[in-house]
């Protein structure tokens, strides 16, 4: 128990992490996060984080955002498809068992039909929601989505995702001196507009029923 928590305080405290991790470590977080089915890690922030890390001439670590922004996004791509996998084994079983009264067959259709008109749009969108990036891949396994189709948009959302957070961190700090030292309310906002799109999306569905 002591050695979960000591765990726990480390994710929590994203400098010590990143110092420690490097860049090992930070790539396996994010495959891990993705593929692995553990949304309770610091995806977002740690990436920001370590673009911080990065542009710092002195810093506790010496990491270059390029190398590291590579190794991260081959991890996102590669915990993407791993997931889809696991959804796709499991959704087979899922296909062949009989309606209950707490499963319907027509749902689970219902989510194929949907992945293959919007499947996409999910994906990219899925990569930048905390919990969402995790399941989503994992969903569109299970619910068939076109397998081509699906390596197509984990690619281009894994790429956009992981550089859009690095570079956010990289710049910032060479744009704005000082902020190094505010990284958790800097967390707390690619947070807050992470989940965003999801909010607004449900706020719409909601609307127009």
């Amino acid at each position: 128990m002591d050695t979960l928590i000591d765990l726990f305080n480390q994710l929590r405290d994203l400098n010590t992490l990143v110092a420690t991790a490097g860049y090992a470590g930070i790539t396996a977080i994010i495959f891990i996060e993705t593929g692995l089915l553990f949304p309770f890690l610091p995806g977002d922030s740690l990436l920001v984080t370590a673009g911080l890390f990065s542009a710092q001439q002195e810093g506790l670590v010496d990491l270059n955002v390029w190398t590291l922004g590579i190794l991260c996004t081959i991890a996102a791509i590669a915990g993407d498809q791993i997931a889809y996998a696991i959804g796709r084994r499991s959704g087979e079983a899922l296909f062949k068992r009989p309606d209950s009264r707490w499963f319907k067959q027509s749902h689970l259709l219902a989510a194929q039909a949907f992945y293959e008109k919007h499947g996409g749009k999910t994906i990219i969108m899925a990569r930048f929601m905390p919990f969402a990036r995790t399941f989503a891949p994992v969903v569109a396994g299970a619910a068939r989505m076109r397998y081509s189709t699906f390596v197509f948009y984990n690619v281009i959302g894994g790429i956009a995702w992981i550089w859009s957070m690095l570079l956010t961190g990289y710049y910032v700090v060479r744009m704005v001196p000082g902020l190094e030292h505010h990284v958790e309310k800097i967390a707390i906002g690619i947070i807050i507009v992470s989940v965003m799109p999801g909010v607004w999306a449900w706020w719409k569905s909601k609307t127009k029923r």
